[in-house]
Order: C-alpha cells, then structure tokens, then sequence
C-alpha cells in the first residue's frame, strides 16, 4: 500500500507512547510471495517439475492455481484448518518509510509436517525460512530418511542460536548465503571458513552486484561476476531466482560454474521485474543475454535444456 505523504507528519513527538493512527493509502499492489514458492516457481518455468512442500491456509485457492499452471506440483502442500496463509503487509509513504507486519498463520504449523513421502522421490530436498523449528525438523528428517538437503537458513539465522545453526549447516549438500549471512553462520558456529567446508560439500554464496563464489573442500573457488547490465526495479525474490538458476543447472548436470551463472541471470530477472514471480523467461532472449555475459561456449552448453 502506498500513502501519499510522511509518516512523521503524523507523529506527535510527546506522544508517542500512545499511537493511534490509520492512513487513508491511494494503491494497494498484491504480489505473490513466499522463498519456497519463488524457488518453486523459478524451477517450474526453466522446465522442471518442483514440488512445493508447506503449509498453506483456506485461502490458498487461487495461488495453487498459479502455480500448478505454471508448472509446480502442490500435492504435497498441507492446508490449515485454523490459520490463514502466511503473509506480509506493508504500507510506505512518499518518502520510502516503511510500516509493515508480518502474519506468519499456517507457516506456524510446519513443523507437522512429515517428509517421508518425500523419500526416493527427489533429488535435493531445500529446506528455506519458515518457523525455526520446522526447519530443525526437516533437516533431521532428511538425515533420517537419507534424503541430500540444501541448507538456505536466510533471515532466520536471527532467530537460531550456535548450536541449531551447527544442526541446520551440517551435512549439507549445499548451504546457501549472502556474504552477511555467511559471516553470521561462522560467527554463531564458531567455524572458520575453511571449517564450514568440512560441514558442508557445496558453499554458495550471493555477492549483490559482484555475482557469486562457490566453494568446495579441496577444490579451487569459483568466482562468477554479477550481470553487468543489470537494472533494479525491485530487489525482492531476487535471491530466490539465484537459487532456481543455480539448482536447474545443477539437476541438468551442468558445472557449478554454469550454474552460479544461470542464478545471476535469474536474479537478475526478478531484480529488473516489480514482483517476485512475475518474470518471463523466453528461450532467445535469456541464450542471449547469457551469451552477452559469459560467452558463446558457455551459452552453448545451456541451449539444449532453455530451447
């Protein structure tokens, strides 16, 4: 929502300890959202077939519609009898203040769900944000059930002390990160560097407008630079993105390099688009953007599985 003035217009300095204050907005914008869902629906228009794991409320109709048609599989999607669908709100004045609240509803009821279903029936299991204990959950049920997970811990990491952040990061077949969030893994494990990659087979991790480097034991790291012709509309779900490119290129048997690269274009792509799910991916235009960044031979080797 969009209010057409300050904010701070409508404080009064010595009241603050009793605020009582509705704005009159002039747009109202819904977007679809959710980290799992965006890497879903990242997965599912580069060709794949992701199944979507949650909980959702009675008021998920029209966005499993969404995402079914784009190609996401919701079968395993648990719908809530209490709680409504996890959502945010934000309102931002003419000046870019922000007031927002968070409504985590059915997400709170994750942690019931069971993974078994799961088991021989997948790849990689990402285990993304949601309630913290749900995602303890998961990963001990994916060690259980032998199933490779992906540890993407992202804005949680505030909410998780050393010793579930040791849980969540251990054993992963790739941990994904920004650089802060990276630096937060170390801080509350206590690992150096060189220690996380004893933890994990494959570190990932995000560097903005620099690209990304992945890393893994024994192996030289792999510096991908970020897409030079980028343009910023909104930086929502652009992590995201980077994840979808990044595991389609990994489930099409491509190298690690081609798909740290395949995630900046991807990110770039919601970076450049209002909405998180709202990019097109059209197969002439992303071989030549790709090529334009990173060269014909690396291009080549993405044309047969984006034509």
């Amino acid at each position: 929502m969009t209010f057409p003035g300050k904010f701070t217009d409508q404080l009064v300095a010595d009241k603050l300890d009793k605020v009582a204050l509705s704005f009159l907005v002039d747009e109202l914008q819904i977007r679809r959202g959710g980290v799992a869902a965006n890497i879903a629906f990242g997965l599912a228009v580069l060709g794949l077939r992701p199944q979507l794991v949650g909980s959702v409320g009675p008021d998920f109709g029209e966005y499993r519609g969404w995402l079914e048609r784009h190609g996401v599989d919701t079968s395993q999607v648990r719908e809530s009898r209490l709680r409504h669908t996890a959502r945010f709100t934000a309102t931002l004045d003419q000046v870019g203040n922000q007031i927002g609240s968070f409504y985590p509803g059915a997400m709170s009821e994750d942690v019931e769900i069971d993974l078994t279903p799961l088991a021989g029936q997948c790849d990689l299991v990402l285990i993304g944000a949601t309630d913290p204990e749900a995602m303890l959950s998961f990963t001990a049920q994916c060690r259980k059930l032998g199933l490779p997970f992906a540890a993407d811990t992202s804005w949680q990491l505030a909410r998780v002390d050393g010793a579930g952040v040791h849980d969540l990061v251990d054993g992963a077949a790739y941990l994904f990160s920004n650089e802060y969030e990276g630096a937060l893994i170390e801080q509350k494990t206590g690992w150096t560097p060189a220690e996380v990659l004893d933890h994990v087979a494959i570190r990932v991790t995000t560097l903005g407008a620099d690209g990304a480097r992945v890393e893994r034991k024994g192996e030289p790291t792999v510096l991908v630079p970020g897409v030079a012709d980028a343009s910023m509309a909104e930086p929502t779900g652009a992590g995201d993105a980077f994840r979808s490119g990044f595991l389609a290129a990994v489930a099409w048997g491509l190298s690690l390099e081609r798909a740290a690269q395949l995630g900046n274009l991807l990110a770039v792509h919601a970076l450049e688009t209002i909405g998180t799910q709202e990019y097109e991916l059209k197969p002439e235009p992303l071989t030549a953007r790709f090529t334009a960044c990173y060269g014909e031979s690396a291009a080549a080797e993405l044309t047969p599985f984006i034509s």
